[in-house]
């Protein structure tokens, strides 16, 4: 007799992506001590951050220079699984397991990526139209924005099939944007805000093509308007 588990596992995909962060933020924190990165221990986590994030100089590389290289290509959707320390890493894979196993238990696995990588590349690209120089973007906040934008899509269709208010579905993202504004003004902020946000935006945006029926609903809206 077969028998449900209490708990519901996590989706594949979310499951692959957190490992990938977790394993590369492991490799950085241990290359980053004198016992296994030696005397360049230090510099580490530095080059990973050099080599793997994003930054507005990257896009200037793409948009004026027509710099097309594999190197510069992959930033855009590597920087979400380079962080600048271990507990940022922490609360970026939490957060992904969480959300995304929410999408990731209605949408398809294929969807689910694609909400994953859509929202980390628009980010990065607002990012780099935005900020200035070579400030770093780096880290799973904007991709996890994006799955918020799901979730926030997926909450909203539902309020509107039971007639409820459909604002209600924004107050997660009007929750965390307060947040970020509180410790903005304590610690100070920077313009990684403007990736997340765009992230939310793009990943509300394309879910009403990729939820389940989402592009049968979105003609069938489209056809009633006069």
């Amino acid at each position: 007799m077969n028998q449900e588990s209490p708990v519901n596992p996590i989706p594949p995909v979310i499951m692959a992506l957190c490992l990938i962060a977790v394993a590369v933020e492991l490799y950085a924190t241990a290359m980053s001590t004198s016992v296994f990165g030696g005397q360049r221990g230090g510099a580490w986590r530095l080059s990973v951050v050099e080599n793997y994030a994003f930054s507005p100089a990257v896009l200037d590389a793409v948009l004026s220079r027509g710099d097309y290289d594999f190197a510069i290509l992959r930033r855009f959707v590597t920087y979400p699984f380079v962080h600048a320390s271990f507990t940022q890493a922490l609360f970026g894979s939490a957060l992904l397991l969480a959300l995304g196993k929410f999408v990731g238990d209605i949408f398809n696995p294929l969807a689910t990526l694609a909400v994953f990588v859509t929202t980390s590349v628009s980010g990065a690209i607002v990012f780099g139209l935005v900020a200035g120089g070579t400030a770093p973007l780096l880290g799973l906040f904007p991709p996890v924005y994006g799955l918020i934008g799901a979730f926030t899509y997926v909450i909203w269709l539902r309020l509107g099939q039971t007639g409820q208010n459909q604002l209600a579905a924004f107050r997660l993202i009007g929750f965390l944007l307060a947040l970020q504004l509180v410790f903005g003004l304590i610690f100070g902020s920077n313009l990684t805000w403007v990736a997340e946000l765009s992230a939310f935006l793009v990943g509300f945006a394309i879910s009403t093509v990729l939820a389940p029926g989402g592009w049968a609903a979105l003609v069938h809206r489209m056809r009633q308007r006069p």
